[in-house]
């Protein structure tokens, strides 16, 4: 999936829009953003971008919404980036081209975007578009982890627990492993039980202490709004 929480600045132009998304008065969002897109303003493309994906306001059309976040992307927009990427791996709204959308969330990924960083791990793991490699696709997912998306903590300690392109570690399984069962992920929760049933007192307490300073660094970090499915 893809996204980033958005923070806009209350005193810029798109503030507007924006507040009017958020009220879900999507049909004026629409107007908003359409006005500021003719501008060439790259956010405002990309929110527009989403609107289309998801028919709010407007009729969905993923060929415009590919389109519009293609422009912002191109522009700069990370969001946007990332979310091209993803369509071009699935193929919607374009001719599916797994090479190419590797390389736009490549881009996205290193400006820190978490989505990005897990869709192309999830790239590395299977080896789709990119070549396969677990190690490499182990780096990714530290990457969003360590910035609390959940998926990738779970999918981290699930590596760690079996020493898939890492070193096994029981320690580093239980941390990444509890740090996404807390919010919900069920499949990590099952195979905490598994990790923790193996480990000493000692791993324990280590694990414990590294728990409670991950969890504490991460908590700001760690809410993502939602905008469309991409590889899983």
């Amino acid at each position: 999936m893809l996204s980033l929480r958005i923070d806009v600045d209350d005193r810029s132009a798109i503030a507007g829009a924006v507040s009017a998304y958020n009220r879900g008065a999507f049909e004026d969002a629409f107007e908003r953003f359409s006005t500021l897109a003719e501008t060439g303003d790259p956010d405002a493309k990309t929110w527009l971008g989403a609107l289309f994906a998801h028919g709010e306001g407007v009729k969905a059309s993923l060929p415009r919404a590919f389109a519009l976040y293609l422009e912002g992307a191109e522009a700069g927009n990370v969001l946007a980036q990332t979310n091209v990427g993803a369509m071009l791996v699935m193929g919607q709204g374009v001719e599916q081209n797994a090479a190419a959308g590797a390389e736009w969330l490549t881009r996205a990924a290193e400006q820190g975007d978490l989505f990005a960083q897990y869709n192309l791990a999830t790239l590395y793991s299977k080896g789709q578009g990119v070549p396969h490699d677990e190690a490499i696709a182990a780096g990714w997912y530290r990457k969003a982890a360590e910035g609390g998306h959940y998926p990738s903590q779970a999918r981290l300690g699930f590596l760690y627990a079996n020493g898939v392109g890492v070193e096994k570690d029981r320690v580093e399984a239980y941390v990444w492993l509890s740090l996404a069962a807390q919010h919900g992920v069920g499949n990590a929760l099952n195979a905490l039980e598994g990790v923790v049933s193996q480990m000493s007192s000692d791993e324990k307490r280590r694990g414990a202490a590294m728990f409670d300073r991950w969890r504490s660094r991460t908590a700001d970090s760690s809410q993502h709004a939602r905008l469309m499915p991409t590889p899983g």
